[in-house]
């Protein structure tokens, strides 16, 4: 099975359990693998035949920028469900962070996995 990603996006949102958290815009980095058969796409060069991934990160950058959520990890599992149900991705792997939410380190995060490669 062949990869489409999207890495790097980069959305402003609230999250994080702190009061001082809640009033404020923070950015999130998300890193994103997709499962997708790129051959017929690539035999009619053609992007009804492609996973698309322009559409894929718009709808993530317009879900994570209205979301209000606590945790890293419910943000992540939400952007999942969306991308499995909405574009028929059979397996992803997904990683969302907080660049520069804890001291000394650059970045901190999740890194989920749902479904199954075909």
């Amino acid at each position: 099975m062949d990869t489409v990603f999207i890495r790097g996006l980069q959305v402003e949102t609230v999250i994080g359990i702190f009061e001082w958290e809640r009033r404020i815009r923070q950015r999130v980095r998300i890193d994103l693998e997709m499962s997708a058969d790129v051959a017929r796409a690539a035999a009619t060069d053609s992007i009804d035949d492609a996973l698309d991934y322009k559409a894929i990160g718009k709808r993530i950058i317009g879900f994570v920028g209205e979301s209000e959520f606590l945790l890293v990890e419910t943000l992540a599992e939400e952007v999942a469900k969306i991308v499995r149900d909405e574009f028929g991705v059979a397996w992803l792997r997904l990683s969302v962070s907080k660049p520069g939410a804890l001291r000394g380190a650059d970045d901190v995060g999740v890194t989920i996995e749902r479904g199954e490669r075909r």
